[in-house]
């Protein structure tokens, strides 16, 4: 199949390859592959068949390393509790000085 030269259509996926083109737009392939039907994914960087999904989430989120604490430590309730306190103080006291 490597005879092929465009203007025509592709003999991996039929569709038109215009003149002047080294390669098909619909699926990629060109003379250098043979004009396979399997390079319309070459060049992808797509990850193998045996990729482990779970093992990358792992990897990039960071869990299971030594010495990590998941989420918030018990000193960041007690910060939220006197900042809604403080407001809450700031907001009673504005409206007792509005009343007057």
């Amino acid at each position: 199949m490597a005879a092929f030269r465009p203007p025509g259509d592709c003999p991996a996926c039929d569709g038109h390859v215009p003149a002047g083109r080294r390669a098909c737009p619909h699926c990629g392939s060109s003379a250098s592959d043979g004009w396979s039907d399997a390079a319309h994914a070459d060049g992808l960087d797509l990850p193998d068949d045996e990729f482990d999904y779970d093992d990358f989430v792992a990897r990039e989120l960071g869990e299971g390393r030594p010495g990590r604490r998941k989420g918030r430590g018990p000193g960041t309730a007690w910060l939220w509790a006197w900042v809604a306190l403080g407001l809450a103080l700031v907001f009673a006291g504005a409206g007792w000085f509005a009343l007057d």
